[in-house]
């Protein structure tokens, strides 16, 4: 799939605050918000969440089927789509156990990510606000 950059790093960053989310206690008691505590993280430890997701997400958001996405819709998939997509891409990777764990996975990762890409807008309709 031919995604923007900017789709791209939408999905790659709504992953990152998902999983931060699930990993931080204070998120998921409601004691913190979710933007709050990726605004208090420095660069570099951004980056380190980025790089590691980057690695998971990126090939099987590229190596997804092309479907036509109509302007001020997102790209939809199936769960099936996603983890097929997701096991062509794994290759290799242990046990059949382990590989079950690792495509559920990710295929869950891939979908978040999937759902944190923002709507198709028409490149000729571009417009420029009157204060630029």
């Amino acid at each position: 799939m031919r995604f923007t950059e900017h789709e791209l790093t939408a999905a790659l960053t709504g992953a990152a605050k998902a999983v931060l989310a699930a990993q931080d206690k204070d998120v998921r008691r409601g004691r913190a918000d979710i933007d709050t505590v990726w605004a208090e993280l420095d660069r570099y430890q951004r980056f380190v969440v980025l790089d590691q997701l980057g690695g998971q997400i990126l090939p099987v958001l590229v190596a997804l089927p092309d479907v036509v996405v109509a302007t001020g819709t997102r790209a939809t998939y199936t769960d099936r789509e996603v983890s097929d997509t997701v096991e062509a891409v794994l290759g290799d990777a242990g046990g059949r156990v382990r590989r079950a764990v690792v495509v559920k996975a990710r295929t869950a990762l891939v979908q978040s990510a999937l759902a944190q890409i923002p709507p198709r807008q028409d490149p000729d309709a571009l417009t420029v606000p009157d204060h630029l």
